[in-house]
């Protein structure tokens, strides 16, 4: 069994990252995602262990000190880190495994990872950013005015993707971000695993 590949997936807040990606894994048996650790406190219907693994500055700062994290960021005043020992043993089972995480993570995964697929979600406008941003109803109007000046700085960071993709209409996006994923599986270096018995046999005399 080959190994899974490693999806990188990063967005503004607000540009509907987490939407998409819940509905990749449920389209997709041989897909994961990976759940952080981060010391912000939970949302209103965000589960520990399914959404992140809620856990204290003390105990993130251990796990930091003991290089357990694939990547690690703070964000809004709070760290977040993605487990290598989880990430390798899914991929090492065969899964694919998303990271839904920061420029600044991605960029610290590529340095591990430089096989690992970057894709960037796109808005497809900052008014439209803003208007989503508003009506998820999770942050006050300074917090909000906050995400939007981190998104320009942001989007600064497309070019040092493999794939934009613009969720302006979501089943479209959402399709667009499938085909990516089915052209990494579809590589000679991952079929020439998974097809090695026929291959053999189409080269026999």
């Amino acid at each position: 069994m080959p190994k899974g590949k490693l999806i990188i997936i990063t967005a503004p807040s607000g540009a509907g990252k987490t939407t998409l990606v819940n509905a990749l894994l449920k389209d997709d048996d041989n897909l994961r995602v990976s759940v952080s650790h981060t010391t912000r406190p939970g949302r209103l219907r965000e589960e520990n262990g399914i959404n992140y693994h809620f856990i204290d500055e003390k105990e993130f700062m251990s796990m930091l000190s003991a290089g357990e994290f694939l990547e690690n960021a703070e964000v809004y005043g709070h760290h977040y880190g993605t487990s290598q020992r989880s990430v390798n043993k899914q991929l090492d089972e065969g899964y694919d495994v998303i990271l839904e995480i920061d420029w600044h993570g991605a960029a610290q995964v590529r340095n591990v990872k430089p096989e690992a697929c970057f894709i960037f979600i796109l808005p497809p406008s900052i008014q439209a950013l803003t208007e989503r941003l508003t009506e998820r109803a999770q942050d006050n109007r300074t917090t909000i005015e906050s995400r939007m000046q981190q998104a320009r700085s942001v989007l600064e960071h497309v070019a040092e993707a493999d794939y934009i993709v613009v969720n302006d209409k979501f089943k479209t996006a959402l399709s667009d971000i499938q085909a990516i994923i089915h052209s990494k599986r579809l590589t000679v270096a991952n079929q020439e695993k998974i097809l090695a018995p026929l291959l053999d046999s189409l080269t026999k005399d």
